[in-house]
């Protein structure tokens, strides 16, 4: 029950910190410096929730680790091009072109293909480390992160007029 309230809570701390980056990010005000501070506590309380969810044994956390760094980096990498594309919707909002709404959706395609991508090239690296239960339990984490970012950039993003 107590560590049900710890994933709780570090799912919604990473979010708050996920859309106060958002909204930074579409406002374009943000220092850079307080960017890097919300990435590094949005990855540590990942991190967190990830390790209070695996049920590692010190051998598969020892190889399970390097392995989710590695993916994490490569993860934050499209992350990035997401918040940039979504910077560009949100200073076009108002003055969106077909021209600008062709390259946002283009962008957003290639962006979820390449995350796709990521997922499978990643898949024989963890199951090189881990059994595959393990595997599947950590792809699921990472899909309900996604699944309850992706629904609450859903609610603050606007539809195109």
């Amino acid at each position: 029950m107590k560590k049900k309230r710890i994933v709780k809570a570090v799912v919604l701390s990473a979010l708050v910190l996920f859309m106060s980056g958002l909204a930074w990010a579409q406002q374009g005000d943000a220092p850079s410096d307080n960017m890097q501070i919300v990435r590094e506590k949005i990855q540590a309380d990942k991190k967190l929730l990830v390790a209070s969810n695996m049920n590692l044994t010190e051998n598969e956390a020892k190889a399970f680790w390097s392995v989710y760094d590695s993916y994490q980096k490569d993860l934050m990498a499209l992350n990035e091009r997401a918040f940039k594309n979504i910077g560009d919707y949100a200073a076009n909002a108002d003055k969106m072109t077909d021209d600008i709404a062709k390259k946002v959706v283009n962008e957003y395609l290639a962006i979820e293909s390449d995350r796709q991508k990521l997922r499978q090239s990643y898949l024989p690296k963890f199951a090189k480390v881990l059994p595959y239960r393990k595997v599947m339990r950590y792809y699921q984490l990472e899909n309900k992160i996604m699944a309850v970012i992706n629904y609450d950039a859903a609610r603050q993003i606007p539809l195109v007029d």
